[in-house]
């Protein structure tokens, strides 16, 4: 299978184990999102994908080859991009900088048409924009790069409906492997108009669903009491 793989992955941080021997798929024709309260294991399973935490047992396996011994650097360096919710840009450069690090030798062109709202920013610092403008830019990087495997932590936080609809949209559009962490399913990815969304539903580091999205109940979605 074409895509990006864990394959009874176990993860440990010190003596607590996070991930307890999970497999998962995310399809390379596929938008693939995980969901789960916090603390469920979806950031871990997004790190250990990207390689910057290790696997105390199991594989990663990213088209058919296993490439758990690979450091992050590399896999970046053979297509994939990880944007994590925290830290995802360098905020002591200015906007314009970001993007010319992403992509050094072309045009922002691209980002900025995909998110207009960072043109005015250009010569901002990054550190000063609010939390969506920077959720905007580091998915801009994202784009600049044209990884092959795109991994998004909460990609949307802080941003409008609207442009949280629209990066939804875009995400869909992509010609890559997009593997999203989300608390729960975006709205419209149910409703099948785009690619396909394969769900895996984590659960204290396990997993608990996995399937289409629209084989995921509402009341999953939402995440009823346990």
């Amino acid at each position: 299978m074409h895509g990006i793989e864990l394959r009874d992955a176990r993860v440990h941080y010190g003596p607590l184990e996070a991930l307890h021997g999970i497999t998962l798929a995310a399809p390379a024709a596929a938008l693939t999102v995980l969901i789960g309260r916090n603390g469920a294991g979806r950031t871990t399973v997004l790190r250990a994908l990207a390689g910057t935490v290790p696997l105390s047992a199991g594989t990663v396996v990213r088209d058919g080859r296993d490439i758990t011994r690979r450091p992050a650097h590399e896999r970046a360096a053979q297509g994939l991009c990880f944007v994590p919710d925290r830290a995802a840009v360098f905020s002591s450069l200015t906007v314009a900088e970001n993007l010319a690090l992403a992509h050094p030798s072309g045009s922002p062109a691209r980002a900025l048409d995909a998110y207009p709202e960072l043109r005015p920013l250009l010569s901002r610092r990054a550190g000063t924009l609010s939390g969506g403008e920077q959720r905007m830019l580091a998915l801009s990087r994202a784009l600049l790069a044209h990884a092959t495997v795109i991994l998004l932590d909460e990609p949307t936080q802080g941003m409008s409906p609207a442009v949280a609809t629209r990066t939804y949209a875009l995400l869909e559009s992509l010609d890559a492997c997009v593997v999203l962490a989300e608390q729960r399913l975006p709205p419209g990815l149910r409703k099948g108009t785009g690619r396909t969304a394969v769900v895996h539903e984590l659960r204290r580091g396990a997993v608990v669903f996995s399937g289409e999205a629209a084989e995921l109940s509402p009341a999953r979605s939402r995440y009823a009491p346990e």
